[in-house]
C-alpha cells in the first residue's frame, strides 16, 4: 500500500475516492484534500463510483461519500458494497440529512455532519486512515 505524507507523518494511502453529487462541493472537497497531499478521484454519483471501483479498486485507499444522491445507488448503498467487497479499506461518510445508521449502513464508518469545517473534515480523514491502520 502506498504512503501518503501528511502534516503529522505518513498515513497508509492509496487514493481517496470522493463521491458527492453537488459539483461545487465535490470540486471544493477535492481541492482541500489535494492541498493536504492526498490523491483523489472525484465521482459525481455512487453509480459512477461503482463503475470506477470495478477497474481501479486496488488503487483506492479510502471511500469518502455523501449519503443522499440521485441514481440507482445512494451513498449508503455504495458504502455497503464497498465494505462488503473491501472490508480492510476505510469508509468516511458525510451528510447534512442522515446518519450512517438511519441510512442503513452496515459497516463501521467515520461520519462527519454537513456543513463541515475544513479542519474538522481533515481531522476526520486522518483519523479514518489511522483507525483502519490500527485494526
Amino acid at each position: 500500500m502506498s504512503r501518503i505524507p501528511t502534516a503529522d507523518g505518513d498515513l497508509p494511502g492509496g487514493l481517496i475516492l470522493v463521491v458527492e453529487d453537488d459539483p461545487l462541493i465535490l470540486e471544493f472537497l477535492c481541492e482541500i484534500l489535494q492541498e493536504e497531499g492526498f490523491v483523489v478521484e472525484p465521482k459525481i454519483s455512487a453509480d459512477a463510483a461503482i463503475l470506477y471501483l470495478e477497474q481501479h479498486a486496488p488503487e483506492v485507499g479510502m471511500l469518502l461519500t455523501d449519503i443522499t444522491m440521485p441514481g440507482a445507488l445512494n451513498g449508503a448503498d455504495l458504502a455497503n458494497q464497498f465494505g462488503d467487497r473491501w472490508p480492510d479499506k476505510p469508509i468516511m461518510i458525510m451528510s447534512g440529512f442522515e446518519t450512517p445508521e438511519s441510512a442503513g449502513v452496515r459497516h463501521v464508518v467515520s461520519f462527519i455532519r454537513k456543513p463541515w469545517m475544513i479542519g474538522g473534515l481533515l481531522d476526520c480523514v486522518g483519523q479514518t486512515f489511522k483507525s483502519r491502520r490500527l485494526n
